[in-house]
């Protein structure tokens, strides 16, 4: 988002978002990983998680309280640039979202759920790749690839492991944690990014 033009009230409105959502998605891959885990590590892996997703939220509403106190009046062309931006984004969006859907019904149909949250989380990695290119920003790249790298490397784990006598789902735990803590970074990335852009400004 950083290279778009002179930054506009959108552009903020869109990073507080995009903390916003990557909040909720990393929240829920955590829950993946805590249940899949079967109770290993608790309760800090639920109070870390929780502390994160605090501190992530509490970003993405000041972010919404800076854009609401913008002053600065968009061009015509500012707005227009920026309704292209959020049409697209809805479009990968819910090309991501029908991707995942498909996939689930595959899953079931051929009952083989266990292999749902890796190709998930790779579904979710392609899914950057078009956003890098939208926001012009490099960092979803490396979000992208990680994911796609974790949700490779989750179909070779062993579906059930044994840890400090404790029997997990290896694959729901390593995915879940993992994803989690991609988009956490990736959430936080984008709001000291658009903090630094705010200070410049």
């Amino acid at each position: 988002m950083s290279k778009l033009v002179k930054l506009p009230k959108a552009a903020v409105f869109g990073a507080a978002n995009g903390v916003m959502f990557m909040t909720f998605f990393g929240a829920l891959w955590a829950s993946i990983g805590i249940i899949g885990s079967h109770g290993l590590g608790a309760p800090w892996s639920l109070v870390l998680s929780g502390i994160v997703t605090l501190i992530l939220l509490s970003g993405a509403i000041s972010l919404f309280g800076k854009a609401r106190n913008m002053n600065h009046v968009a061009t015509p062309e500012e707005r227009e640039q920026w309704r292209k931006i959020n049409r697209k984004f809805g479009l990968i969006f819910g090309l991501e979202g029908l991707a995942i859907f498909i996939a689930s019904v595959i899953c079931n149909m051929i009952n083989n759920f266990e292999v749902f949250f890796p190709i998930m989380a790779i579904i979710v990695g392609i899914h950057f790749f078009p956003l890098a290119r939208l926001f012009r920003e490099n960092f979803y790249y490396g979000s992208g690839v990680m994911l796609c790298i974790l949700g490779v490397i989750t179909f070779f784990l062993p579906m059930n492991a044994t840890v400090n006598n404790v029997t997990l789902i290896g694959t729901s735990t390593f995915i879940g944690f993992g994803s989690a803590l991609t988009l956490w970074v990736t959430g936080l990335r984008i709001w000291t990014a658009m903090l630094k852009q705010l200070k410049q400004k």
